[in-house]
């Protein structure tokens, strides 16, 4: 079930077009979030190598886009949004160094650790079927309010 479409995805974080690499939030929560994605097999996937694979690294990126949406859908409603900023990885294990286009859809996790009005703190996961991908830990620091 899809909770949040991937045109609302494009109205809640500044990625647009096909930088934006979620097709669908699936649950989410106070302190986690359950995307989806089948854009790493895109072939306008604007993280793609000239020969057309794509680095499993670039999970990395998906992940920050599920953190994103989880901010911007916890964030408290007055004010406008405040942009983050990706800091720190920690604990990054890749299963390969590529994602193969034909693994099928991709489950992206994020589960926020720890936070405050200054940043948060997510473990993350990137799987298809019963396959983590890739694995770890980041955090998230806000632009200071004006």
């Amino acid at each position: 079930m899809t909770l949040i479409a991937r045109n609302e995805i494009l109205a809640l974080i500044p990625h647009a077009g096909a930088m934006c690499l979620l097709d669908g939030v699936e649950s989410w929560n106070d302190t986690a979030i359950a995307c989806f994605s089948a854009r790493h097999a895109a072939p306008d996937n604007p993280l793609r190598r000239s020969d057309g694979s794509l680095g499993a690294a670039c999970g990395i990126e998906l992940a920050a886009q599920a953190m994103a949406v989880h901010g911007r859908l916890t964030a408290p409603a007055e004010g406008p949004p405040r942009p983050g900023f990706l800091v720190s990885l920690r604990d990054v294990r890749l299963l390969a160094t590529t994602l193969p286009p034909g693994i099928g859809p991709l489950t992206v996790m994020a589960r926020r650790t720890m936070g405050d009005a200054r940043g948060a703190a997510y473990a993350f996961t990137v799987a298809a079927a019963s396959n983590e991908w890739l694995s770890g830990r980041a955090t998230v620091l806000f632009e200071a309010p004006p």
